[in-house]
């Protein structure tokens, strides 16, 4: 393993910003210092003028494998998350087989050894009838518990009350919820039919997937978080409504955090003329007073983490009508630029996105040595350039579907650099093959 002396950067980390150099050595964070002369044999990686904030964890990707890799893989989409500064990711269980029992867990860790560039770690899926099986999860190989409280893709929807209460009663870890109302989106979905027939504009999305759907669903989650003092995570929220369900300030004292994802800051309803389908997700992109309520409960901290929630789809497919069309798009390869220009226009700050995108998942997730920069812990960090450029046309797109949702675009940052467990992953635009992620793995001393 290559040795590395990152020199001259301008170091984020928790809450701060200084001149430092970080000597890299054996994978780990060796010393962080305002000065380190190169040891014999190390290379130098100069970073001046640059950031280094330590890597992205994002606590919410769709990679698609095992059995729909003909639109993504895990080898692919963690390729495109480290040139996007994502040096771990956490997938979710609505793949086939589903992630609902221990044997799939298992199958799914042995998928990814050795094949992802990112560190990997996967969440468990809880359905109306897997009581059990969560009652005697191995905490050791699963983040988080996922609760589908409404339908998207794939068929893991939990809509039965009783299955609800034993869930949030007895899991052991934490608990993240996809929040919409089903039978509320049916029914919106009716009246689209009987308006439009099959051929549904795509402006009806955020009325179909509407803001009462999200906040019924969310309201329903937090207050069984609450009965049962449960650990609850709630993905990407999509509405000024639902952010007068949690509490601003730091995330330490929480029991219940929320989560904001880069297509839902960047783009609103009025996005839907231009991108149509390519645009689709569930939840679904609202307004533009919504857009703005996120970026400014980022600002305040009562969105806790920031995500992906990447969710691709062959383009073929998305270019269908309305009904027929996926929801989901790529998201990994562009994560952290999109991120940093938030922070350009003023909406929060470097540190802010730091926090949220790295310790804060860190932290919720009970990742062991990752998320911060320490002397001791992993070496996962991002040197941007906060004044180069991301011309997204200009570069090829790395995650399989070979399409993005910001195409035309031009971010106003620049990841340079990206280390992975201290190997370089990527660097000025390239990728390097023989960067292996790890197994994430947890220090938990709580069964709630």
């Amino acid at each position: 393993m290559t040795d590395y002396l990152i020199a001259n950067a301008c170091l984020v980390n928790e809450g701060q910003r200084r001149e430092a150099d970080v000597l890299i050595r054996n994978g780990r964070i060796e010393k962080i210092a305002g000065q380190i002369d190169a040891p014999d044999g190390v290379e130098v990686v100069d970073a001046q003028g640059h950031y280094l904030l330590p890597g992205m964890i994002d606590d919410q990707v769709h990679f698609r494998e095992p059995g729909l890799t003909d639109k993504a893989d895990l080898a692919s989409e963690s390729a495109a998350a480290v040139a996007g500064g994502i040096t771990s990711f956490m997938d979710m269980p609505n793949v086939k087989p589903p992630t609902v029992d221990h044997d799939a867990m298992v199958a799914k860790h042995a998928l990814a050894q050795g094949r992802c560039t990112a560190n990997y770690g996967f969440h468990f899926g809880a359905t109306n009838d897997n009581i059990e099986e969560i009652k005697k999860l191995d905490t050791r190989l699963s983040a988080g518990v996922k609760i589908f409280m409404g339908a998207s893709t794939g068929r893991m929807l939990v809509d039965d009350d009783r299955a609800l209460e034993q869930i949030f009663e007895h899991s052991p870890l934490t608990i993240l919820t996809h929040c919409e109302d089903t039978p509320m989106i049916e029914a919106n979905a009716a009246r689209a039919r009987e308006l439009y027939g099959e051929d549904v504009p795509m402006s009806e999305h955020p009325i179909i997937r509407s803001r009462e759907a999200c906040y019924a669903s969310s309201s329903k989650a937090i207050d069984l978080a609450r009965r049962h003092g449960a650990r609850l995570h709630i993905l990407h929220i999509t509405t000024a409504d639902e952010l007068d369900l949690f509490e601003a300030g730091a995330m330490a004292s929480k029991q219940i955090t929320a989560e904001a994802c880069a297509h839902h800051l960047f783009f609103e309803d009025s996005d839907y003329a231009a991108r149509g389908t390519l645009i689709k997700c569930n939840p679904a992109i609202k307004t533009h007073a919504d857009r703005m309520a996120l970026l400014k409960a980022v600002a305040d901290d009562r969105i806790d983490v920031l995500a992906t929630d990447h969710a691709p789809h062959q383009l073929s497919e998305k270019d269908q009508p309305y009904f027929s069309a996926p929801a989901g798009l790529p998201l990994v390869q562009h994560a952290m630029p999109t991120l940093l220009d938030h922070v350009s226009a003023g909406h929060f700050s470097l540190e802010q996105l730091v926090a949220k995108s790295a310790h804060n998942v860190a932290d919720r997730f009970d990742i062991a040595e990752r998320g911060y920069i320490r002397e001791g812990y992993w070496a996962d960090l991002v040197i941007a350039d906060p004044s180069g450029q991301t011309v997204v046309d200009h570069e090829p797109i790395l995650a399989k579907c070979g399409w993005s949702p910001f195409a035309g675009h031009t971010f106003q940052s620049r990841i340079m650099s990206t280390f992975v467990s201290g190997q370089l992953a990527y660097h000025e635009g390239k990728l390097s093959r023989g960067c292996i992620g790890r197994a994430l793995t947890y220090d938990r001393d709580h069964t709630r």
